[in-house]
């Protein structure tokens, strides 16, 4: 008789899905936490090593290059040799990298230490985040994506606690310490992810599909095999070039513009929010408590919309969370010399709103391509992401102090409306469909659910 047990994308989330997610979560928290640190200790780094304003500049840049660089680079390597194998080499780079930081003596030195850095924290997107997304039933599939931003949040929190306590204890080396201290979470990440399995799509995509049995067995139980996994083991393969022309090509754009229009105000506010709120007339403790106030709203924004991603879809939360974000940067544009506690609503408003988008730039790029590809597109967009946030971080303060504070809010209203609008033209709606269903160009997808269903009914009959 045939069984009517559900495809394993149905399955309850148990014990390894919990797990999973947890350990998949050091990219990001040590993306946080490595972009974080430098900014604790960057004053006795200087005085350490005798740094011009440039060498600063660079060394304060190094990572951001790096995760550029090694977004892509890390995407294309985990789609050919596997996510497995590189879910551990990438974390074992990080932890070496930041322990060499310890013995620099010179600026160069440290500049190549973290590039180096950044280049393996930018790997560990595409590679996490798609071996995740691989393993997590449809229902879960979403929260559990968007839930990893928070987690750059916590590394950046933890990175400042971390810093202060060691500049208090550790004399005048501590800022060594403080470099090397990301050693410690990426040495708990590294144990935690041995044992992982190999993504059972990403076997058969390579046509292991013995291989992939085996896993499937191990996670879900001896009663699931291939069979009950909707990802055909005979599927056209698709190269990274795909990512540059026809549908996919299409996709990688729209997922290059909604994240780019996410991160450029973001970065630029988080990383000026003080010289923002002074120009807003916000001054002494109103500019400090409103900069720790925005982080935790920032931080309250994506937490609210991984609670409502699946209720509201993916689709309606980002023309949403664009649109009311870019009409609340407008409102600041429009009423810069409104009394501090207005000014601290409005732009508590965008913190909050901009959240949908935020959590987005997590969930689509791993629903939009298939196994073959889908870690070189979270890697292609994770880099291109970051010319955005770089070109947003560098112009703000020229924007301030040739345009003046309410032309630089209008130009960010303009990016997050352009965001609604790229949105309402390409975003697909993903919430209800499978991963194979989400990935396929045009109706293929359609006819995925009833094909496996129609694979494991016989093999079972």
């Amino acid at each position: 008789m045939p069984s009517s047990k559900r495809s394993i994308e149905d399955v309850p989330l148990n014990a390894f899905h919990r797990k999973l997610t947890v350990y998949s979560s050091g990219g990001p928290f040590l993306d946080g936490y490595v972009l974080s640190i430098i900014g604790v200790v960057m004053m006795q780094i200087s005085s350490a090593l005798q740094l011009s304003a440039l060498w600063e500049g660079l060394i304060a840049a190094s990572a951001l290059v790096g995760v550029f660089l090694g977004g892509f680079l890390g995407g294309w390597f985990t789609d050919k040799y596997g996510r497995k194998i590189l879910y551990l080499v990438d974390l074992i780079a990080i932890v070496g990298f930041s322990l060499a930081q310890f013995w620099v003596e010179s600026a160069w030195l440290l500049l190549v230490w973290r590039l180096l850095i950044g280049m393996a924290v930018g790997a560990d997107y595409p590679i996490a985040t798609s071996l995740l997304a691989e393993f997590l039933p449809r229902k879960h599939r979403g929260p559990l994506l968007a839930a990893m931003v928070l987690m750059w949040f916590a590394g950046a929190a933890v990175a400042y606690l971390v810093g202060e306590i060691l500049l208090r204890v550790a004399g005048d080396d501590a800022w060594r310490w403080v470099l090397a201290s990301a050693v410690v979470p990426g040495g708990l990440f590294l144990l935690a992810r041995s044992g992982t399995p190999e993504s059972p799509r990403w076997l058969l995509s390579k046509g292991r599909v013995a291989e992939a049995d085996a896993v499937i067995k191990r996670v879900y139980g001896s009663n699931y095999s291939v069979a009950d996994l909707p990802e055909p083991a005979n599927q056209r393969q698709v190269s990274v070039w795909s990512l540059f022309h026809s549908g996919y090509g299409k996709r990688m754009a729209f997922i290059t513009l909604f994240w780019t229009c996410a991160i450029v105000p973001l970065f630029a506010i988080y990383a000026f929010a003080p010289k923002v709120l002074q120009a807003l007339n916000l001054t002494g403790d109103w500019a400090s408590y409103g900069s720790l106030a925005i982080t935790f709203l920032f931080t309250i924004g994506c937490l609210g919309a991984t609670k409502l991603i699946n209720a509201m879809g993916r689709r309606r939360m980002l023309i949403h969370s664009f649109l009311w974000s870019g009409l609340a940067l407008m409102l600041l544009g429009q009423f810069p010399d409104s009394a501090p506690m207005t000014v601290l609503i409005i732009f508590g408003a965008y913190a909050v709103l901009i959240g949908g988008a935020q959590v987005l730039t997590y969930v689509y790029p791993n629903e939009l391509f298939p196994t073959e590809i889908r870690a070189s597109a979270v890697g292609l967009a994770t880099s291109l992401s970051r010319v955005g946030a770089a070109l947003g971080t560098y112009l703000v303060p020229m924007s301030l102090s040739t345009l003046g504070i309410a032309d630089t809010m209008f130009i960010a209203a303009g990016v997050s409306l352009f965001g609604a609008l790229i949105s309402w033209w390409l975003a697909p709606e993903t919430s209800k469909l499978d991963l194979q269903q989400a990935a396929a160009l045009g109706d293929s997808g359609k006819q995925a659910a009833p094909n496996s269903t129609s694979r494991s009914l016989a093999r079972k009959t």
